[in-house]
């Protein structure tokens, strides 16, 4: 990224590795490796430490499933909430159709929830305990996914936030110029003359047969190859906007990482910690969303987007589950602080 007009102009490459033009490891995909990765080690931690009822084998069983509730529900979920038409998109280039094609992006967290709840219920069973408890340890886990997958987003330049600043003009110096909105929003905040620059620019960089991807691909690699002259042209045709991405990170990682874990600092009722997670995200997300744009062509309820109306019921949810936990009597499990007996009671 290069600092330009008290703005950000962002650059970053979404590969970490690039094997070939279109194909490599990538930082959206190695958030999930990762966001897995560190999962397993806290649960196996939990595990070792008898702070929860599974084993540390039993952990690592439960990370398939984990696994495969995410990315099929959170997969099936941005098919359903946002981009139905994937289901008959085809291409010629693997994986061939669109529903597959999970590393340009497209995994919504509602759907990942609701995938991980159905994995919560399976190991449960494998395991013979308390499913609510299996939804407390997924959940204290979860913001760290959550974290991981919004900064992943910002890599990418996908998700983009509310404008701030037209191209050109003075910006905070907070705010982001993300050259992605070429592809996802050619005519939003920019004049016609603006949008035919835009046009004409991206069109220099796009050879026969080439779609706007690999057009836009090409231009921002000489980007990146430091072309003073081209990062110019890009900063008046560019909008600046909120780090939508980077705010959600920080709200839907780090706090609410933070208040589930003082949360469990001692044992509770299975299900509250799972409550807590409901009510913190579900807020959280209803605020950022506000700095975020819309997905196009999904309308939410009333003044709310889709987002922010789902994160509404999870409130809900989250407020109902508590009250129901806090009023029927339990055995209280788990605590990440070893406390006496008599705190333990309390």
């Amino acid at each position: 990224m290069v600092f330009t007009l008290a703005t950000w102009l962002h650059d970053l490459d979404p590969f970490l590795w690039r094997i070939t033009p279109s194909f490599g490891v990538r930082w959206y995909g190695l958030s999930y490796v990762l966001s897995f990765g560190l999962a397993w080690l806290l649960l196996s931690w939990l595990a070792r430490t008898k702070r929860i009822l599974l084993s540390p084998e039993q952990v690592t069983d439960a990370m398939l499933f984990l696994i495969l509730g995410v990315a099929l529900g959170g997969r099936l979920g941005y098919i359903v909430l946002y981009q139905p038409a994937l289901l008959w998109e085809f291409t010629s280039a693997p994986p061939f159709w669109g529903a597959l094609a999970i590393h340009k992006g497209g995994m919504a967290s509602h759907g990942g929830m609701v995938g991980v709840l159905v994995a919560c219920w399976l190991i449960a069973r494998r395991a013979k305990a308390p499913a609510l408890h299996l939804a407390d340890c997924v959940a204290l886990v979860a913001p760290i996914g959550l974290m991981l997958g919004r900064l992943a987003n910002f890599v990418n330049g996908e998700l983009l936030g509310r404008i701030v600043a037209g191209p050109g003009e003075a910006a905070p110096w907070w705010s982001v110029r993300f050259p992605q909105e070429f592809k996802e929003r050619m005519a939003e905040g920019v004049t016609p003359a603006q949008v035919v620059q835009r046009e004409q620019l991206l069109g220099g960089f796009a050879r026969p047969n080439d779609t706007i991807d690999m057009a836009f691909d090409r231009m921002m690699d000489a980007v990146r190859a430091e072309n003073g002259v081209l990062r110019g042209q890009l900063e008046q045709l560019v909008n600046a906007r909120h780090p939508s991405q980077l705010y959600q990170a920080f709200a839907e990682g780090l706090v609410v990482l933070v208040v589930l874990a003082f949360v469990w600092r001692k044992p509770r009722r299975p299900g509250v910690v799972a409550a807590w997670f409901l009510i913190v995200y579900g807020v959280g997300r209803i605020v950022t969303e506000f700095y975020r744009l819309p997905d196009v062509g999904v309308r939410g309820v009333g003044p709310l987007s889709r987002g922010q109306s789902l994160s509404a019921v999870m409130v809900l949810c989250g407020v109902g589950l508590l009250v129901w936990r806090m009023k029927k009597p339990a055995e209280r499990i788990g605590g990440l602080v070893v406390h006496s007996k008599a705190e333990v009671s309390a």
